[in-house]
C-alpha cells in the first residue's frame, strides 16, 4: 500500500458540453424554435433605409428584409409616400437570396392603397388620369397606376365617341363610375368630365320626370332588345330612354327593326326613373288599349272564331285572333291527319279563357271528330 494516498481533486470537473458561439448554436439548445417565413406573407417592419434602388425594412428578423428596384417601380405610388422610420407592411417573396437577405413586395400593399383611393374619388366624384391600352367591342380598357380598368363605348362624350381606335396610348381624364373590389371591376366614364354641364342639366331634368308621364320623341338606336328614345323636356334638355322590345306592341315582337327605324318619332310613356344611373324605362304600348282588357267577355267558352297561325311549338299551335291576342291549340286537340302550317287560317272555338294569365284555350272546328276528341 502506498505511503501517501492522493488527496481528492476539489475542483469543479468541466463540462464536456460545448459552449454556444452563435445565436444558432444558442437555440439549438434550448426548446424555443424560431417561426419560419413563407412565401406570400406579410410582415411589418419599419424602414431603416431608402434608396433609389432598394427599401431595407426591420422587423426583428434574424435578417433584414429588402423591397428591389422592380418591385418598387410596381409600387411606386406608394413608395414615393414613404420614409425612413415608417411602419409598413410587406409581403415575403423569397425567404432568402445569396446575401441572405429577405426579399418583400408592396405590390399587395399598393393595390389595396389604390382601390381604396379609387372607392373615395367615387364617393366625392374626384376625375383621375388614365392611359388607352385596348380597344374591344364594349369601348377601350385603361390603365390607371399599373391597374386595369374599363370605360364602356357608351361613357364617352360625343367628341370622342366616334375614335376610340385613336385613344390608345392617350391619357385621359375621366371619373370612376363603379368600384367594385370583390369583382375586379373598375369602370370609368369620360364623358362624366367632357360633358359634365350637359349631364348636370340631365340630372336635374331626370329629377322632374315621374312614372307615368307621356313625351314625344325620337328613335335614336334599333337593337335586338329594344329601341333607344330621345325625348325632350320641358326644360330643352334632351334625355335617352329604353323602349324594351316587350314594351313596342301588344303583339308579340320578334324583331324591333320589323317595327321601327332610327328617326322615327314616337309617342311613349314612362314606365320607371332610375336617377342614380340616370336610365328611363319607356313604353309604346303603354299608350294604346291593352286588348287583354275584356277579352272574357268578348270570347266566351264555345264561341266561333277565325284566326291565323302565327307560331307552331312542340305542344301545339298559338293560332292570332286580333292584334295582341294569341290562342293555343294543344297538340291534344289537333287530329294526326290535321297538318298545321304558320300563315294557314284556321276555324276554331273558345274552349276557356284566363285573363289575368293571358291564356285562351282553342279547339279546331272539325266536320267530323276524331274518337276521343272532345
Amino acid at each position: 500500500m502506498s505511503k501517501s494516498k492522493k488527496k481528492a481533486s476539489t475542483k469543479t470537473p468541466r463540462s464536456s458540453k460545448k459552449q454556444p458561439q452563435t445565436m444558432e448554436e444558442l437555440l439549438a439548445q434550448t426548446s424555443y424554435q424560431p417561426k419560419g417565413l413563407s412565401r406570400g406573407e406579410t410582415v411589418k417592419g419599419t424602414v431603416t433605409e431608402k434608396t433609389k434602388r432598394a427599401l431595407f425594412i426591420d422587423f426583428g428578423g434574424k435578417s433584414e428584409g429588402i423591397i428591389i428596384e422592380k418591385e418598387l417601380k410596381l409600387a411606386q405610388d406608394l413608395v414615393d409616400k414613404i420614409e425612413v422610420g415608417d411602419k409598413i407592411k410587406a409581403a415575403v417573396v423569397q425567404v432568402e437570396n445569396d446575401q441572405g437577405q429577405i426579399l418583400l413586395s408592396l405590390r399587395k400593399q399598393a393595390l389595396n392603397q389604390r382601390w381604396q383611393e379609387f372607392e373615395e374619388k367615387l364617393k366625392t366624384s374626384e376625375s383621375v388620369k388614365v392611359v388607352g391600352r385596348d380597344v374591344n367591342r364594349g369601348g377601350l380598357v385603361v390603365d390607371v397606376s399599373g391597374t386595369q380598368g374599363f370605360i364602356p363605348s357608351s361613357q364617352f362624350g360625343s367628341k370622342l365617341a366616334d375614335r376610340i381606335e385613336d385613344l390608345i396610348g392617350k391619357t385621359l381624364k375621366v371619373k370612376p363610375i363603379e368600384v367594385n373590389r370583390e369583382k375586379n371591376r373598375l369602370i370609368f366614364s369620360e364623358k362624366e368630365v367632357s360633358e359634365a354641364k350637359v349631364m348636370a342639366a340631365q340630372a336635374a331634368a331626370l329629377k322632374e320626370i315621374k312614372t307615368g308621364d307621356t313625351f314625344k320623341g325620337e328613335v335614336t338606336g334599333v337593337m335586338p332588345f329594344g329601341l333607344f328614345v330621345r325625348i325632350g323636356t320641358q326644360g330643352g334638355t334632351k334625355l335617352e330612354g329604353l323602349v324594351h322590345i316587350s314594351e313596342i306592341s301588344w303583339e308579340k315582337v320578334e324583331d324591333p327593326a320589323d317595327h321601327y327605324k332610327e328617326r322615327d318619332e314616337v309617342k311613349v310613356k314612362v314606365l320607371a326613373v332610375d336617377k342614380k344611373s340616370g336610365k328611363l324605362n319607356l313604353s309604346i304600348k303603354q299608350l294604346t288599349p291593352d286588348p287583354w282588357e275584356g277579352v272574357e267577355k268578348k270570347y266566351q267558352p264555345d264561341t266561333k272564331v277565325k284566326g291565323k297561325v302565327v307560331r307552331l311549338a312542340p305542344f301545339g299551335a298559338f293560332v292570332n285572333l286580333e292584334p295582341g291576342v294569341d290562342g293555343l291549340i294543344h297538340i291534344s286537340k289537333i287530329p294526326a291527319e290535321r297538318s298545321l302550317k304558320v300563315e294557314d287560317q284556321v276555324n276554331c272555338y273558345i274552349e276557356s279563357v284566363d285573363p289575368e294569365a293571358r291564356r285562351l284555350s282553342l279547339g279546331l272546328v272539325l266536320k267530323e271528330k276524331p274518337v276521343g276528341y272532345k
